[in-house]
């Protein structure tokens, strides 16, 4: 009798651990199948301010989380507490505290989470200097270029938004110092430097980069950024539109390039992450990317459908090429281009943008993620 009943004790045993194997298998299989389909599940927004942190780390767990959202970027710039360089802070900013809470959120539901500042460009923005050219003018590659009273596009001095003089020897050191800070901060192994929509660069004012070749300075910027992030072992993240011909392709100055930077493509280090958005059309520039050997993620904005259709680009480049190209296609990513609280707020249903409707960035988000949602079943 008692052997019977340890035969019994020892098929119980055997059965629950092969059930519980096969459940972990199917969980495991239907994550990895997601994985597969599209590795790179994003979401891009500003830093909340201080005052939202809390709100912000409940969106994480709600929204982002069950949506299976693994990569989150935070728009940075100067809303840190820096402790390397206190004069580039902006007011109230993010405590270490404050962003302790958002790495802890996002380490519980796997979320890799990476830092931007603005690097090069978007060092100013309509009639005002960011703090980096406030704080540090020598480093302004257009300080001819006063900042208007009022702002209009277009102007006479095609200001849109000011850069630094990548060329100026003091630069590095000091932005630097805080792209280490923040990603310490963060505890990341990667960091987005922004890089879009870079206007002034190689101008003819410039005594140090003045009459370069533009799309060499680029590319030079965008290695000696890389080279320092490899240091410890990060990965650099850049906006892709420098890097398109704006005039061959016809996608203009904003979504690609008109002063000859985008000949840098061939001339970058391949181990950098390109983000490549686009608002209003599908265009097929994941692909040129690719062939140029880049990892890429798409990114939409404010329109649902075109994130949809976008999306379904992303699944079939992957699957139609070949191997050798399949693993460049890295995936999708939400992009939001106001500050988290007025996200928040639309989102929720606490404020609503009449005028839009439903081409807005939450309901673009909800759409993407409703979509990539169903990939894997």
């Amino acid at each position: 009798m008692k052997n019977k009943y340890y035969s019994l004790l020892i098929i119980f045993i055997f059965s629950f651990f092969v059930h519980n194997s096969i459940t972990a298998q199917a969980l495991t299989g239907s994550k990895s199948a997601l994985d597969s389909i599209i590795p790179v599940r994003g979401f891009c927004i500003a830093a909340p301010a201080a005052k939202e942190v809390d709100r912000f780390v409940k969106f994480i767990n709600e929204e982002l989380a069950p949506r299976k959202v693994n990569t989150l970027i935070l728009r940075v710039d100067y809303n840190y507490a820096y402790e390397s360089h206190p004069e580039l802070r902006d007011n109230n900013p993010l405590s270490k505290n404050d962003v302790k809470q958002l790495v802890n959120a996002c380490k519980k539901n796997k979320i890799r989470l990476i830092p931007q500042v603005n690097l090069l460009g978007h060092q100013s923005w309509a009639n005002k200097n960011e703090k980096l050219l406030e704080v540090y003018p020598d480093f302004d590659e257009t300080p001819y270029v006063k900042m208007p009273v009022k702002y209009e596009w277009p102007n006479a001095d095609n200001l849109y938004c000011k850069s630094y003089c990548p060329l100026h020897p003091g630069v590095h050191k000091v932005v630097f110092d805080i792209v280490d800070e923040i990603c310490d901060a963060f505890e990341t192994d990667a960091f987005h430097a922004g890089m879009d929509e870079v206007f002034y660069l190689g101008e003819d004012g410039c005594p140090r980069c003045g009459g370069r070749d533009k799309a060499e300075l680029f590319a030079e910027e965008v290695r000696t950024i890389r080279d320092h992030l490899a240091q410890k072992n990060r990965q650099l993240w850049i906006w892709g539109d420098r890097l398109i011909d704006g005039k061959t392709t016809g996608l203009g100055m904003w979504e690609a390039s008109y002063n000859n930077t985008y000949r840098a493509i061939d001339m970058i280090p391949k181990d950098i992450m390109i983000c490549d958005w686009h608002y209003e059309r599908a265009d097929k520039t994941p692909v040129y990317f690719a062939m140029k050997g880049l990892d890429i993620v798409t990114c939409p904005w404010r329109m649902p459908a075109l994130a949809v259709t976008q999306t379904a680009d992303m699944v079939n480049f992957r699957k139609q090429s070949s191997p050798e190209m399949s693993e460049h296609f890295k995936g999708m990513m939400q992009t939001v281009w106001s500050d988290a609280g007025s996200f928040l707020d639309g989102f929720y249903g606490i404020k609503k943008d009449d005028k839009a409707g439903e081409n807005t960035p939450w309901d673009c988000f909800r759409a993407l993620y409703q979509k990539l949602g169903t990939l894997a079943e």
